[in-house]
C-alpha cells in the first residue's frame, strides 16, 4: 500500500512528535521527499530526517513555528531553494493540555489563546505560506490532522475540542476555495495509543479499549496510513476521515 509517491515533496509540521514521526516514515516509505517540520525539537527532527528510508533527493528537517508567519516565510524559502515545490502538506503540529471540562477556571486566557493559535491559526498560516509552492504541483493536497473530539466534544479540554471543530470547518472552506488544483482533507484520530497514553493508568486505558467497537486503539501508524491514503483520493476533497476504531458509535 505504501508506494506511489515517488518524487513528491511532503511537508509535515510537528514531524518530530509521535504521530508526526509515523507520518514522516510512512510518506518516505511511499517514496516521498519528506520535510520534517519542527518548532523546538530540532535534534529529534534532524535525527528522524537522517533515518528515513532513502529516496532520490533526500529528506530534510526545517524549523516551522506555525504561529510565526516570519518563520513560515523562511520555511517557504528553504523548501523552494531545495525542492522548488510542495506536493503534500500535513498539518500535524498541535497542542493541548488536560483540563476537566467542568473546570472553566482551569482554561485561562493564555492557554485558550495558545491552543487556538496553534491548532487553528497555525494550519491556516502554513497553507497560506506554502500556497505558491503547492500551486507548482500537479498533485497538491493538504491533510489536516484533526480529532474525533471535533464531533464528540469529548477530549482533553473544551477549547481543544472547539479548535478541532474549527479545523474541520476550515478544511471544508479551504477545499472549496482552493479547488480544483489543490485538495484539502482532514484525518481525525480518536484516542491514539502513543507512549503518553501507555504511561497513563492501565485500567483507564483498558476501559477505553472496551468502549471501542473494534476493541483496539488507533496507533500512530494507523493515522499515518490514513494520511498516505488521503493523498491518493484524487476525487475527494473537503472530507474528514476518522481513524478511531468506531469510538463515536459506542
Amino acid at each position: 500500500m505504501l508506494s506511489g509517491l515517488d518524487k513528491r515533496v511532503a511537508l509535515v509540521t510537528g514531524g518530530a512528535g509521535g504521530i508526526g514521526k509515523a507520518i514522516c516514515v510512512a510518506l518516505a516509505e511511499a517514496g516521498a521527499n519528506v520535510i520534517v517540520g519542527y518548532n523546538r525539537s530540532g535534534d529529534a527532527a534532524r535525527s528522524l530526517a537522517g533515518a528515513l528510508p532513502e529516496v532520490a533527493g533526500g529528506h530534510m528537517a526545517a524549523q516551522a513555528q506555525v504561529t510565526s508567519s516570519r518563520s513560515l516565510e523562511e520555511l517557504h524559502r528553504n523548501i523552494e531553494q531545495r525542492f522548488a515545490r510542495v506536493d503534500i502538506v500535513v498539518n500535524c503540529a498541535g497542542m493541548t493540555r488536560f483540563v476537566a471540562h467542568s473546570d472553566l477556571d482551569g482554561l485561562d486566557d493564555k492557554l485558550i489563546d495558545e491552543i487556538l493559535a496553534t491548532n487553528v491559526r497555525g494550519p491556516f498560516a502554513v497553507v497560506r505560506a506554502m500556497l505558491p509552492l503547492l500551486r507548482k504541483s500537479e498533485h497538491a493536497v493538504v491533510v489536516n490532522i484533526s480529532s474525533i473530539a471535533s464531533v464528540t466534544a469529548n477530549g482533553s479540554n473544551v477549547i481543544y475540542c472547539a479548535s478541532k471543530a474549527a479545523l474541520d470547518n476550515m478544511t471544508k472552506s479551504l477545499a472549496r476555495a482552493l479547488a480544483p488544483t489543490i485538495r484539502v482533507l482532514a484525518v481525525a484520530p480518536g484516542l491514539v495509543d502513543t507512549e503518553f497514553i501507555a504511561n497513563l493508568d492501565e485500567q483507564w486505558r483498558n476501559e477505553q479499549v472496551a468502549r471501542t467497537p473494534l476493541k483496539s486503539l488507533a496507533t500512530p501508524r494507523h493515522v499515518a496510513e490514513a494520511v498516505v491514503a488521503a493523498t491518493r483520493l484524487s476525487s475527494t476533497t473537503g472530507a474528514v476521515i476518522p481513524v478511531d476504531g468506531g469510538r463515536p458509535l459506542a
